[in-house]
Order: C-alpha cells, then structure tokens, then sequence
C-alpha cells in the first residue's frame, strides 16, 4: 500500500483563490483542505493536523497573526509549518509573521506553480533527517540533527522547521561568518526574492529562544557589515 499523501491546509477567505491553490496542490499529489475564515481554520488545524497551513493574513473574524500565534504556543501544533499569504508587500508585515513563527511569506498575486514550490521546500526542511545520527554542540547548546531536536542545558527548545535549519547551518561550521545570502543558502537550499531581508527576524526568533539575554548574545553573533556567526567551540 502506497503512502498517504500530504495533507495541505488552504486558509483564505477569497474562494476563487482557495480554488486555484486547491487544483494546483491536488495536481502536485497533495490532499487539500479548505477553510475560509480564522476560526474555521483553527477548527480543521485542531482536529486534521494538517502537514502545512497556506494562511491568508487578511481573514474574517481571527486573521493569520493571530492564527499562527496560536499555532506556535499550542505545544501539539507549534510544529505544524505555516507558509502565509497576503496582499499587502510591506516587509514589516513579513516581519512580523516571522516574528510569530511562520516558515515562509508569499505575496500576492503569485503564481500557482511557485506556492507549490515552496509548499514542497518547507515540508522538505521539516520532514529532513540525515542517514546517520549527528548531534552538534556549543558548550551549553545541543542540536541532535536526526530526532530534530535542540536543548540548552536541560532546557528543551521549540523550533520553527526554518529556525531548526538556520541553526543547524551555523552549528555545523561554528566561528564561520556567513553572509545572510550564503546562510539562506546553506539552510535552505534556495532564495527567493526578499528572503534575504527576513533573515534577521529568524535570527532573533532563535535568539529569543537560545539565548540567556537576547539582547546580549552569547551564541549566535552579529558581524557587522557582514552576517551572523556561531561563537565558541563546537
């Protein structure tokens, strides 16, 4: 018996867009479900657990921050991925849905055949794994690349699928400096346009997370002019 096929949550108020996604990811070899307002929404998130959201922002009754925030404080769906949508193209939007955790931001108008593209590149990053077990260290912090899991200290800590392959990219070459194009890069295998702005909102998302003081960082280090580095010793 073959496989199931991975299950795609649509979330946007705006049916003839619903429609298209829907045809589009049914022709990728995706199962589709479709919601059409917030609350809607979180009632198929609750009770499918979908493998992916396509979150609209602008929705009635409940919008998309407000879905994704409560996503990501719900430990049994925090790491179901997001991708959102949205019509509006200001970066401080895109921002502030990085902020709140969602894996990638798309802006509309978009062309079908590239949300699918990245719908397959974020499942790609949350479902990855190595062959072989591989766990990388930095003093306190602990990374085991295979069960996906990261601890600082006893601490366990919560990742987004994007934040984990960030992480992972500055772990496995400790002291190294990337640039933000070449962390996006070696985290995600690909770029897209505007990627490289949101580079810092995923970097202080992991802060915020990994960090004894966010505000004065001991692990992860901002070069100036340059990128970011992992401090100290693997």
């Amino acid at each position: 018996m073959g496989t199931q096929p991975q299950r795609i949550l649509v979330v946007d108020d705006d049916r003839g867009i619903a429609r298209l996604l829907r045809t589009y990811l049914e022709q990728a070899g995706f199962q589709v479900l479709v919601a059409y307002d917030g609350e809607s929404a979180l009632h198929a998130i609750r009770r499918e657990r979908p493998d992916l959201v396509l979150l609209d922002l602008m929705l009635p009754d409940r919008d998309g921050w407000e879905i994704t925030r409560i996503m990501r404080e719900d430990p049994s769906l925090a790491d179901i991925p997001i991708v959102m949508l949205t019509a509006r193209v200001d970066d401080t939007d895109k921002i502030v849905g990085l902020n709140l955790g969602a894996d990638d931001y798309l802006t509309k108008p978009f062309n079908p055949q590239v949300v699918v593209a990245h719908v397959r590149a974020v499942l790609r990053r949350a479902a990855a794994g190595p062959a072989a077990p591989r766990v990388l260290r930095c003093r306190d912090l602990v990374m085991d690349v295979d069960r996906r899991e990261v601890s600082v200290g006893e601490r366990r800590v919560d990742l987004t699928a994007t934040e984990f392959e960030f992480l992972r990219a500055l772990m496995e070459r400790p002291s190294h400096v990337f640039t933000r194009s070449e962390l996006i890069d070696n985290a995600l295998g690909y770029e897209y346009d505007g990627m490289e702005r949101t580079v810092d909102s995923h970097i202080k998302n992991l802060r915020r997370k990994i960090e004894p003081d966010p505000q004065k960082p001991t692990y992860i280090e901002t070069v100036y002019g340059v990128g970011y580095r992992l401090r100290g010793e693997a």
